[in-house]
């Protein structure tokens, strides 16, 4: 049985997000500006993934490809997309003008700032996670075309939700900080990993796998879980450490000038 209808706007659309992408970093470096090639090939890598988990063959059994095409939808793919700062980039490579003032008042503005606290987000994505696969919901996918398309939707813009606002990359209405965005990745986690232990001792309600499958795909729910969480750890983690960094250099830079002193970057003495 070939793609469905959602799976193929699932590809066109990642194709076309890309393409966008790509061409405004282009854009961009013929301005003048620099823009990091590694973001191309972050942005480029998950909407892959996308497209991957849409079509492409997964191994194992029914359950277990299932949740290959979960993390690659919930949780790798976002994260990839998140890593290349696609609002930076759209922000930076539109003229002024109409489109780039309505974009920024909407990442300005107030349900902005409702949807990136990131309880709300965490809620969302694997309190979604629970309601799917806790219900008869995920049984239901197997029989509506419209809802399976519907489900995989909602994960993939939940699972972008959590990391843009975990990650903190792009500029929004309210930028949480550490201890918020920290708790919170640890809250989700063990919430994640609770529901694939629960699926590894009862499957979904009115779903029957073999106890084979149902075991490999929740393992690899919850260990591609805690590789995905932990990369998204590493990355608040260098994110707080180029902060610290900042306010270090502007506290040095003003005691120097209250002193009388040459700037540190100025002097050479810790601007190298």
């Amino acid at each position: 049985m070939g793609p469905g209808a959602g799976e193929l706007i699932a590809v066109v659309g990642a194709g076309l997000v890309a393409c966008g992408y790509l061409l405004a970093a282009r854009r961009l470096r013929r301005r003048g500006d620099t823009w990091s090639p590694w973001r191309d090939v972050a942005f480029g890598t998950g909407a892959a993934g996308v497209v991957w988990a849409a079509v492409g063959p997964l191994p194992g059994g029914p359950f277990t490809a299932h949740m290959g095409r979960h993390l690659l939808v919930g949780m790798a793919a976002p994260l990839l997309l998140v890593l290349a700062r696609p609002l930076t980039l759209a922000l930076r490579s539109l003229s002024p003008g109409t489109a780039r003032r309505w974009l920024l008042a909407l990442a300005h503005s107030r349900p902005a700032g409702w949807l990136v606290f990131p309880p709300l987000a965490a809620l969302l994505d694997v309190g979604g996670l629970w309601v799917l696969y806790r219900t008869r919901l995920f049984a239901g996918m197997g029989h509506e075309p419209w809802l399976h398309a519907l489900v995989h939707a909602h994960v993939l813009a939940a699972g972008l939700l959590f990391a843009f606002t975990v990650c903190r990359l792009d500029p929004v209405r309210r930028r949480w900080g550490l201890t918020v965005r920290g708790t919170t990745l640890l809250a989700a986690g063990a919430a994640h990993a609770a529901l694939a232990k629960t699926l590894y001792a009862t499957a979904p309600p009115g779903t029957s796998f073999t106890a084979g499958d149902l075991h490999a795909g929740s393992q690899l729910m919850y260990y591609g879980g805690d590789l995905v969480e932990a990369a998204l750890a590493a990355v608040v983690a260098a994110s707080w450490y180029r902060a610290a960094g900042r306010r270090q250099r502007r506290r040095a830079s003003a005691d120097w000038a209250y002193r009388g002193c040459a700037r540190p970057a100025d002097s050479g003495f810790l601007g190298r």
